[in-house]
């Protein structure tokens, strides 16, 4: 465990973060297996559950949960999938 004070303070910042970031990604693939059930299963919310998935894909971008080409990456996919549902 840390000694300095600095240190200690810096420890408790990186269980909060952690705990943060934890959150946020398991949002994310949770909205994301629900869009590939929506597509396997033919629904037409496929588009409505995209929107919801690209809000929360960028907003832990924003907040430096994932990377942004990793945010990117996954809603370009994520897009794919849904078009070639509903085309």
């Amino acid at each position: 465990m840390a000694n300095h004070k600095s240190a200690l303070k810096r420890a408790r910042q990186n269980v909060v973060r952690r705990r943060r970031n934890r959150a946020s990604k398991t949002r994310i693939k949770h909205v994301v297996k629900e869009i590939r059930l929506a597509v396997t299963g033919n629904s037409s919310e496929s588009a409505n559950k995209l929107d919801v998935a690209k809000s929360v894909i960028d907003k832990a971008a924003k907040k430096g949960a994932i990377h942004k080409r990793t945010a990117a990456r996954k809603i370009s996919r994520l897009s794919r999938l849904v078009n070639t549902v509903t085309a």
